[in-house]
């Protein structure tokens, strides 16, 4: 019975109405918040992701080219690079010369990775008939099935690679996502760590300046 009347009591009601504020409520639903951008790589990935669309995360473009100026941005290694794509294919940079490169090092699990992938799957798709521009999504851990998966899920149009050898320093030092652009004589015209909105129209314009 003295449990009954505890639960009848006005004073407990109004207790209990009291803990019901918007002000609890929101701390709450912060601290959800929170946890969800600690665990879950996809919800920090969208916060990225739509903060991109007001205007952050802007890729940091040289001002001239490094065709244009004759200069690359960062030195250039010069051993032979190697990739895989997933028919195990094995693509060599050295060959590439003549078209301008994208390459965009990242991981499923990255969250900036995550966040600044629809902005590269709509830059490909300007230049995915374009045979003097070539992409490469290069997954660094190595997981071909499990990123060839991940487009597919997210609806993305990217070409996957996965690493055939040692990536130089001078292209990947272990941030990700790392994005490089190449001319076409093979040199680094574009270096940039973290992720970027490469849906930027000035990121196209630097690219077909490149692959004139």
């Amino acid at each position: 019975m003295t449990v009954i009347k505890k639960q009848n009591d006005p004073k407990n009601q109004f207790i209990n109405k009291k803990w019901f504020t918007f002000s609890n409520l929101s701390t709450v639903a912060l601290m959800l918040f929170v946890m969800a951008m600690i665990f879950s790589p996809d919800v920090k990935g969208f916060v990225i992701q739509n903060l991109m669309k007001v205007g952050l995360f802007q890729p940091d473009l040289p001002k001239t080219s490094g065709q244009e100026s004759g200069t690359a941005v960062a030195k250039t290694p010069t051993q032979e690079v190697l990739f895989l794509d997933g028919e195990g294919n094995t693509i060599k940079l050295s060959e590439q010369r003549g078209k301008v490169v994208f390459i965009n090092f990242w991981a499923t699990w990255c969250p900036p990775c995550i966040a600044e992938m629809p902005s590269i799957d709509k830059l490909y798709l300007k230049y995915k008939d374009n045979k003097n521009v070539m992409f490469l999504m290069v997954d660094v851990d190595g997981k071909y099935a499990a990123s060839s998966a991940f487009m597919k899920n997210k609806g993305y149009s990217l070409p996957v690679y996965i690493p055939a050898g040692e990536i130089p320093e001078e292209f990947f030092a272990g941030s990700m996502p790392t994005t490089v652009i190449l001319d076409k004589s093979g040199n680094i015209a574009f270096h940039h760590l973290g992720g970027a909105d490469y849906s930027n129209p000035e990121v196209a314009a630097f690219i077909d300046k490149l692959s004139k």
